[in-house]
């Protein structure tokens, strides 16, 4: 279990949904993960944030765009939100939201990596992150499948200064962790062989679980779909879903 009170920089600090029917998805997280919702008001469009026993664990907010999946972002935290886009910018990513204020809150910016996945930046005020993390109903880890392994891990040391460490090199599983702090925060997955033609280089969301099997048969109750059947890992039985507007994410049993 852990409570953040602090937000080192680099590391995953807040998720969100872009959602095309933010009711269906709000009953469907609520009844999943018991999930919370607070809605904000119309200065920060109508941002909905979710919380698990009082804790602060995902935002959400209405998919307007038209063409455009409904899906999970992850944020990665920041000292300088304008200098971390600056030098995403350099390091051959595309700013997709220019660096703004958020209220009180923090100031924000998107943009793709060098490979292509979608990120944000976060540097925080009055919002400092997730209230809880590693736990039932909250983020429990975060991982980008890219097709430039060598050039995403090299991107996000320059941008966010990730000391990155290899974790297996092997022609079944290239992996390399964000080893910065005491416990790993993020992976890098060669996903160049596995990924389906078309699909971009992405950041996945893990959503812990007490048991995997039981939140699969739940997912498929409240009409969301189950993409890979549950399956053992070293670190815990997983299985990818989506949601029942089709935005994907992974649940991962937790402790």
């Amino acid at each position: 279990m852990s409570d953040r009170e602090t937000t080192p920089a680099g590391i995953p600090c807040w998720i969100d949904l872009t959602s095309s029917d933010p009711d269906k998805a709000r009953a469907f997280y609520a009844s999943l993960f018991g999930w919370a919702a607070e809605t904000a008001g119309e200065e920060y469009g109508n941002y909905i944030t979710f919380s698990k026993d009082g804790h602060p664990v995902a935002g959400m907010m209405r998919n307007d765009q038209t063409g455009q999946p409904d899906a999970w972002s992850v944020y990665l935290s920041s000292r300088d939100v304008a200098a971390t886009a600056k030098a995403a910018a350099e390091a051959g990513g595309r700013i997709l939201v220019e660096p703004m204020q958020v209220g009180d809150q923090g100031s924000m910016a998107i943009f793709l990596d060098s490979t292509g996945a979608a990120v944000g930046a976060w540097q925080p005020d009055q919002h400092k992150g997730f209230g809880r993390e590693g736990e039932e109903g909250s983020p429990s880890w975060f991982e980008l499948s890219t097709r430039d392994y060598a050039g995403a891990i090299e991107f996000y040391e320059k941008v966010f200064g990730w000391r990155t460490e290899e974790m297996s090199d092997t022609a079944e599983l290239r992996y390399t962790l964000n080893a910065a702090l005491e416990e790993s925060s993020a992976g890098i997955y060669d996903a160049a062989a596995a990924m389906p033609e078309g699909v971009p280089s992405n950041w996945q969301v893990y959503l812990g679980v007490a048991n995997a099997d039981a939140a699969v048969a739940k997912v498929r109750e409240l009409g969301g779909t189950v993409l890979r059947e549950p399956w053992d890992s070293p670190y815990g039985r997983m299985a990818q879903v989506a949601d029942p507007t089709g935005a994907a994410f992974m649940i991962s049993t937790v402790k």
